[in-house]
């Protein structure tokens, strides 16, 4: 029995022209055409002036956050609906990730509650020094209401669009809404480089710094001299390579995923105690992932949890939602605003196998298990 993978790389067949091209060249090490070409490209699409390759998107969020000045004891924002990677820069910096609930319209960063923290440590004499907002599983969040607090107290707003690449909210590139926005191309998204991310930004200015901080902070001198801290955080010519073949077929990726969305909404929606992550008018999700919520009321007692482990009998990957971070032992003593909605989403949902090269035969196996499970309860 083959194992379906939640969200497994899907390569076009293109990647190995531009890695031989590197071979053929020794453009090898450190970085290369295939680099300059990749973060053309990557800002042309997104839709930033700049860009910048690099090692991850943590990375990227770490120098976004050393760009807007984030030090010890500042307040940083960040919803609590995520992976960890966008709060442990934070972290990095010794500054204090705040965490916010999110709201039922998409998951997201709750518009409301951010305002509440914003008012609280306005209050205290401690304005936050950034807000970091994530497109959960490739979801826009709330752009409008959000950004417009962010100019109502002037607090720098960093785009962690690292799920939602090819994503849109109201006809407009997600990364292209931050003063500085990032991406990741971790194995398991949308597209690869294996792993890496890139940090966008339309001041040149934040992108020549995020670059020298990313090539080890080395001074325009002969010799070895540093006068910063810096970061070996650029991206390979090789990874590069692989990016670019990846990002000529974004669309299609985009496509695949909605499509296995669409088929799953239309397997399993009329399933007592199933219900989808809703796209609001003008928001367009690139569905990284398909999430699915599990009312244990309306299943006859069917939990997330026992969806998946039926699943792994069929060698089926499948996952639980993000745990939220303020509910995790590292993040224990951070704070939090909001109420449970967050952890309803975690004790309720389930990530459904997404990747692009899907079958229809996969996706039929995988509904036709979970209907399964479903009559024999």
């Amino acid at each position: 029995m083959k194992k379906i993978w939640l969200s497994p790389p899907h390569m076009s067949g293109k990647e190995l022209k531009y890695i031989q091209e590197a071979f053929d060249s020794n453009w090898i090490a450190p970085l290369g055409p295939n680099v300059d070409a990749f973060e053309e490209a990557l800002a042309h699409y997104v839709g930033m002036n700049h860009s910048v390759a690099l090692s991850s998107g943590t990375a990227a969020l770490h120098l976004a956050l050393i760009m807007a000045d984030v030090g010890p004891g500042d307040i940083v924002i960040c919803p609590t609906f995520t992976f960890a990677a966008s709060a442990n820069p934070i972290v990095y910096l010794k500054a204090t990730p705040v965490f916010i609930d999110s709201e039922n319209l998409t998951w997201n960063l709750c518009p409301d509650v951010l305002e509440e923290a914003i008012k609280h440590y306005i209050k205290k004499g401690k304005k936050p020094k950034a807000i970091i907002g994530v497109h959960i599983y490739g979801m826009p969040m709330q752009l409008t209401k959000i950004l417009s607090l962010c100019e109502k107290y002037e607090i720098t707003f960093i785009e962690d669009a690292a799920e939602a690449l090819g994503s849109s909210y109201h006809g407009k590139k997600l990364g292209s809404f931050g003063q500085m926005s990032i991406i990741s191309f971790n194995g398991n998204k949308i597209i690869t480089t294996s792993g890496g991310g890139a940090l966008f930004s339309n001041d040149p200015a934040i992108i020549k710094k995020a670059k020298f901080l990313a090539s080890q902070a080395k001074d325009d001198a002969p010799h070895y001299q540093h006068s910063e801290i810096g970061y070996n955080y650029r991206l390979s010519n090789i990874s590069a390579g692989i990016g670019r073949a990846q990002l000529e077929v974004i669309e299609e990726r985009v496509k695949s995923r909605r499509l296995n969305f669409d088929f799953y909404k239309k397997e399993l929606e009329k399933l007592p105690g199933i219900s989808f992550q809703n796209e609001p008018s003008g928001f367009i999700s690139n569905r990284w992932l398909t999430c699915i919520l599990i009312d244990p009321k309306l299943s006859s007692g069917i939990s997330p949890d026992k969806i998946r482990l039926h699943l792994e009998t069929k060698n089926i990957e499948s996952r639980p939602l993000w745990k939220p971070l303020h509910l995790q032992p590292v993040f224990k003593d951070a704070p939090y605003f909001g109420g449970n909605l967050a952890e309803k989403l975690f004790e309720r949902g389930i990530c459904l196998p997404s990747g692009s090269s899907l079958s229809k035969e996969d996706l039929l196996f995988i509904c036709e298990n979970i209907r399964d499970l479903l009559h024999k309860l």
